[in-house]
């Protein structure tokens, strides 16, 4: 079965809005808190048929617009309720280069499932899980290619062998370039191999499509960290006709409050990395988890804070307190990370401003100290000021702490490279659409640019830039 147009696709709204809401199923808290395996039970054929027949086709798709990289969603529902699960797979793949990935970790409560029309009336189409759906059994049933093209005689380096890498690479390598993806980790994958726990993206799913890079030509050279091991100008004189930057952002915002160096405190990154990743990829100083004690506190109100919250359950903390500074409104974090966290015992305490870490006896941190705070103005962020309380100080014991406090990029590139223009903290000036930067043949996108931001949008930031990189290279022609 093949797409049908739009205009051809004739469905019954008033119908279909009475179809009946069934949601994911959630494996019970107190079974998947005993390991790190996937949060959810995937969909079945005909859960999957069910769930996508609730989609009314409406002609303005709100939820292709709503995302980043505006995959067909409707039509892929169509093709999903009709039962072509790998026709439905390969759509999405004509405009996404992670659509396995994006269907597991993107926020879609905020995105194209947050924009379904049904959402005012009701549950939205589960959207993100039939992407992962349709993504999983496309690899099961079809196997997944990713098809080189014919060869250009162009080389070109990628430095950073995350999303924003990834995504370039696999339109460089459709383009018909070689690739050369160069990893300052010993795996390629970045966040999607450190960073993300098990439980909400199953490394099985990354090392697949890791795999498929591999088939299609991409060379990994590992543990060169840009800018140390290797300069930009170096891979040019090399012979590299263009070069990519995706290295990310991946150095931990420090919390700047005595006692944060204290043992037992923790960057949210060695945290996570230490708690989920297998120790044959890490370092030798990262091979053993981190120890956690009985109480563990985390500082922070994004994802990776509720990453951390879920890993220290696992490790076997017996209470797990999230202090946040403003009110849970104001949270950037998905809400449905929160609930799974909530379920698995987690617990939150709202305008909550930490101001010193305490030591026990043995030097170890042992309680954060706190001060009450109550909401003023809204700051640059358009979120209302949390101003601490005088005078309200209160303590939270605490045997461990992980500070999620965000995420800065790594400046050595910039400050290694003569002629790159850079700004905040070394985050890379390169345009939005192009990714071109100050530097001729040198592209750039990713949270190296944008800084933090979602995986979904590193990927569209690589796919741009390939397509620009492709321009200039046949220019050079």
């Amino acid at each position: 079965m093949t797409a049908i147009p739009t205009e051809e696709r004739t469905v019954d709204r008033k119908a279909r809005m009475k179809l009946e809401f069934v949601d994911l199923r959630a494996r019970p808290a107190d079974v998947r808190l005993k390991d790190f395996e996937a949060t959810f039970y995937p969909l079945t054929e005909d859960e999957a048929r069910q769930a996508a027949e609730r989609c009314i086709q409406c002609p303005e798709a709100p939820c292709m617009a709503a995302c980043p990289v505006h995959n067909d969603i409707p039509g892929a529902m169509w093709l999903i309720e009709n039962g072509d699960f790998v026709a439905a797979a390969e759509l999405y793949r004509q405009t996404s280069s992670l659509p396995e990935i994006c269907g597991l970790v993107c926020p879609h409560e905020a995105l194209c499932q947050g924009s379904c029309v049904r959402a005012k009336r009701g549950e939205p189409v589960l959207t993100g899980a039939l992407e992962a759906f349709t993504t999983a059994y496309q690899r099961d049933h079809a196997g997944v290619e990713i098809r080189p093209g014919k060869p250009s005689g162009k080389h070109v380096a990628v430095i950073g062998a995350g999303p924003a890498g990834l995504a370039c690479a696999e339109q460089l390598l459709t383009r018909g370039h070689a690739v050369t993806i160069f990893e300052a980790a010993s795996a390629p994958g970045g966040l999607l191999t450190y960073g993300i726990p098990n439980f909400k993206l199953p490394k099985a799913v990354v090392e697949a499509r890791l795999d498929d890079f591999r088939r299609a030509g991409a060379e990994f050279v590992l543990g060169v960290r840009a800018g140390k091991d290797r300069s930009l100008d170096s891979l040019l004189r090399e012979g590299f006709d263009s070069v990519f930057v995706g290295t990310g952002s991946g150095i931990d915002a420090d919390m700047e409050i005595a006692g944060d160096d204290l043992p037992g405190v923790y960057p949210a990154t060695e945290f996570l990395v230490r708690g989920n990743v297998d120790p044959a990829k890490l370092p030798h100083d990262m091979k053993s988890r981190p120890s956690i004690g009985k109480r563990l506190v985390v500082i922070g109100g994004g994802d990776t804070a509720s990453d951390c919250l879920r890993t220290a359950m696992r490790l076997g903390a017996q209470e797990v307190t999230c202090l946040y500074r403003r009110t849970e409104a104001e949270m950037p974090g998905g809400k449905e990370d929160r609930e799974l966290a909530r379920q698995e015992g987690a617990h939150y305490r709202f305008l909550t401003q930490p101001v010193r870490f305490h030591a026990d006896p043995d030097g170890r941190v042992a309680s954060v100290e706190c001060l009450q705070c109550e909401l003023g103005e809204p700051d640059a962020s358009g979120r209302r000021r949390p101003v601490p309380i005088e005078g309200s100080n209160f303590t939270v014991p605490a045997d461990t702490v992980v500070l999620a406090l965000g995420y800065w990029p790594d400046p050595l590139l910039g400050d290694a490279t003569p002629g790159l223009e850079t700004h905040k903290h070394g985050l890379i000036v390169a345009d939005d659409e192009t990714g071109r930067t100050s530097l001729p043949g040198v592209f750039a996108a990713g949270d190296a640019v944008s800084g933090p931001d979602l995986v979904v949008t590193a990927m569209r930031g690589g796919r741009r830039a390939a397509a620009a990189i492709d321009e200039y290279l046949r220019e050079m022609a």
